[in-house]
């Protein structure tokens, strides 16, 4: 529960800091996998976010999604958080990320993850990415990783 309240307060303040100068609004899809000690499974769902200009080579943006592991047993894992990056020029954007997500089984954990991704843009409206994802379960829970790839839309 510390986890989930730290990371919120840190999504909280950094979207409370940025500017009034609004860059972009995102809507998109992904997929890929989630693995820990040996098992894999396959992920797919969406995912929302705004991102504001921090001057002319920086943003901040907070996001939120809808996860789900592509097994049975498990449920949608809803997520919020944000992402702090620089721009790299020529549309593409670099970017650390954390995020809360919760349970996405009923005998499973909430996670806060942690990683990094890049976006780039394909035309004026769409963008594609790939992220990585660290996931902290806790619990003595053994923690995760994935590896997402999306498309999404510009607004």
């Amino acid at each position: 529960m510390r986890i989930a309240i730290l990371s919120l307060a840190a999504a909280a303040t950094a979207a409370l800091a940025a500017p009034a100068f609004a860059n972009e609004a995102r809507l998109e899809t992904r997929g890929g996998v989630v693995w820990n000690h040996g098992d894999t499974e396959a992920t797919a769902g969406v995912a929302g976010g705004y991102d504001f200009d921090l001057g002319s080579r920086a943003f901040v943006g907070v996001d939120v999604s809808a996860d789900k592991l592509l097994t049975s047993g498990t449920r949608v894992s809803w997520g919020f958080g944000g992402r702090l990056g620089m721009k790299t020029g020529s549309g593409g954007k670099l970017y650390a990320l954390s995020d809360y997500q919760t349970k996405n089984c009923a005998t499973c954990n909430e996670s806060v993850a942690v990683g990094g991704g890049y976006q780039q843009d394909i035309g004026q409206k769409l963008y594609g990415k790939v992220e990585y994802r660290h996931n902290i379960i806790g619990d003595h829970t053994p923690d995760t990783d994935a590896v997402l790839a999306g498309v999404g839309m510009k607004f």
